[in-house]
């Protein structure tokens, strides 16, 4: 299950930071400014996406490498075309001549995503000075950018004048434990219950033995085992996983509107740019920006569950509110439509 967090707010610069509930592991929707997110918040991330590089997207991307110096981290980032050697650009922009000495492995994995259908990735292992390392590793892109045991994660091409990414994150599935069960049967609380989901993630036997631990009231250590497929009878219940969407910095053409539409279908939650008030459509046109009207209509069409409209325009510092009920409203006169059919 991931908590979502719009780190800027509406108004700020995008990004927005995802984290997987109860298993310290992070993912960020673009790199706009991070200083207002705490250090140990982002030294969970492990993949970042990156929608394109202009500043307010990317501004972040420093402070994130400053913060991560000197630690056992491996983050992967994901961005359009050209997105490689910005990132080069950027770490060699610094001076890297005391990093050897480094213990820890500090490790930037860079994906280019290509509208052509073309992943290239690349290493930038610290303790090198940030030099690239081996060949580029090259291989198809068909929509998917990671897949591992409990997430995918997939990136669509938007035309905002240049190509810029939309992302959508999908847990595999959700396994949620009765905590009413759990009391009737004398169990506790407590981390192996991530052993015990671990082990449903990797489909083991019904008979695997899972251990169950904790600590007594004298803060001595106890123990027990179940079988799996026992305690999954009496305690679990498996639902759907979530699935959250994220589309900034695009023009309104009937192209993006189908892409949005797909990427975002049935979406838990969406985060959209609302960038203008439609009176300004014009405006957002030419700026290739979505209005918060046909923000909140194409999630309507989407059959997203919740919209959260974002990356107003500067003017609006103080209006939001227009911004956010003129998004509502488009969302839920589509919201509406879908009803009555």
């Amino acid at each position: 299950m991931f908590n979502t967090v719009l780190v800027n707010g509406p108004g700020g610069d995008p990004c927005v930071y995802l984290e997987m509930k109860y298993r310290r592991r992070a993912l960020l929707f673009d790199l706009g400014d991070l200083h207002v997110l705490p250090p140990r918040n982002i030294l969970k991330v492990e993949h970042i996406c990156v929608s394109h590089t202009h500043m307010d997207h990317f501004i972040g991307f420093d402070h994130l490498v400053r913060i991560c110096l000197g630690r056992d981290r491996h983050i992967a980032l994901y961005g359009p075309p050209g997105f490689l050697e910005q990132v080069e650009s950027r770490l060699h922009a610094y001076t890297w001549n005391l990093v050897e000495q480094y213990v820890n492995d500090f490790v930037l994995i860079a994906t280019e995503v290509d509208p052509k259908g073309r992943m290239k990735t690349r290493r930038f292992p610290c303790r090198r000075a940030f030099r690239a390392e081996g060949e580029d590793e090259v291989r198809p892109f068909d929509g998917s950018l990671f897949e591992d045991r409990y997430f995918s994660l997939q990136g669509a091409f938007l035309d905002h004048k240049i190509p810029c990414l939309a992302f959508r994150v999908e847990e595999k599935r959700r396994i949620n434990i009765r905590k009413d069960a759990l009391h009737e049967l004398g169990l506790p609380t407590g981390p192996w219950l991530n052993g015990l989901k671990d082990c449903l993630v990797n489909d083991c036997p019904p008979d695997f033995p899972v251990r169950i631990w904790w600590k007594n009231e004298a803060g001595l250590s106890m123990e027990r085992w179940a079988p799996l497929g026992t305690l999954v009878e009496r305690i679990v219940k498996i639902t759907p996983g979530q699935k959250i969407a994220y589309v900034t910095d695009a023009v309104y053409s009937e192209d993006n509107a189908g892409i949005i539409v797909n990427l975002a279908r049935d979406a838990d939650i969406l985060f959209i740019e609302g960038s203008f008030l439609d009176v300004e459509a014009d405006q957002a046109a030419r700026k290739y920006h979505l209005t918060a009207r046909q923000a909140g209509a194409l999630a309507g069409k989407a059959g997203v569950k919740r919209m959260i409209p974002f990356h107003f325009s500067p003017k609006y510092r103080g209006w939001e509110d227009q911004l956010i009920e003129e998004a509502e409203t488009a969302f839920s006169g589509h919201s509406d439509q879908r009803e009555a059919l």
